[in-house]
């Protein structure tokens, strides 16, 4: 069974995600870290492909992209990371990037190599959710690879509910239509939004993510699903702690203080 399922079914609650940039700040972090997460109680790891335009993110993540790049960060490298690594850690990894790089590389190949190195799923922002039904679902299925799609506050019914029922690992609730970073708090707008999720009773668990970063905004994403995603600030600390465990115990004590 894929280990995105086999989480969900041991773990259906308080799921703790965390997204980095996979070869930042140093390309050879990437085993590292994951391991240093897995071992400080992580529960789902995001691994992020650097893009040189990610729409979808804020500064933080922009910057940790740009100098993955730099720092020779590329899919064959961060496959032949994943293999190693996956010898030591048994948490479910999920690639995270966009489209134009995958498709580079190839998606039937991409989907292949997840499978070889022990990749669980993947989310890719700008995939269009019909081109997902129409060409690429049959793929990713052969392969048990699980593709996450992401809702936002904007996101009609009749669209959750159609990928409520064809996808199968979990559902990425985005805070808000904006793009990622941190906040300090949710407001009435954004809770309404949780509560109408709620009230949907969908199939899939959902994970919050965008602007979490500390007890408020952490308890509030754990109150209303089934864990939360943590990215841009798990990022900022690793950048100016002095070691990958110390920025791990510092996100952990901003989220419980």
């Amino acid at each position: 069974m894929n280990r995105i399922k086999q989480l969900f079914e041991r773990k259906p609650k308080n799921i703790f995600s965390v997204y980095f940039t996979a070869g930042y700040p140093k390309l050879e972090d990437t085993g590292e870290i994951i391991k240093e997460l897995e071992n400080n109680g992580i529960d789902l790891i995001e691994v992020g492909i650097p893009f040189s335009d990610p729409i979808a993110d804020g500064a933080t993540i922009q910057e940790s992209g740009t100098q993955a790049l730099k720092n020779g960060m590329s899919l064959k490298v961060l496959f032949e990371q994943i293999k190693e690594i996956r010898k030591e850690v048994n948490l479910p990894l999920i690639m995270m990037g966009y489209l134009n790089s995958i498709m580079q590389f190839g998606f039937e190949q991409f989907c292949k190599k997840c499978n070889e190195v022990g990749a669980d799923g993947a989310i890719i922002p700008d995939l269009p959710f019909n081109d997902y039904i129409k060409e690429y679902k049959p793929i990713a299925e052969k392969y048990d690879i699980k593709i996450i799609m992401l809702i936002t506050p904007e996101t009609s019914e009749e669209r959750i509910r159609l990928i409520d029922e064809n996808t199968d690992g979990f559902i990425y609730m985005v805070s808000s239509a904006s793009t990622t970073g941190a906040q300090k708090s949710f407001d009435e707008k954004k809770q309404e939004y949780f509560k109408r999720i709620n009230s949907m009773e969908l199939k899939n668990p959902r994970l919050i993510g965008f602007g979490i970063s500390n007890k408020k905004t952490w308890d509030a994403a754990q109150n209303n699903a089934n864990g939360a995603i943590i990215g841009s600030r798990f990022i900022t600390l690793l950048k100016v702690s002095s070691t990958i465990k110390e920025a791990i115990i510092q996100l952990k004590d901003n989220l419980n203080n």
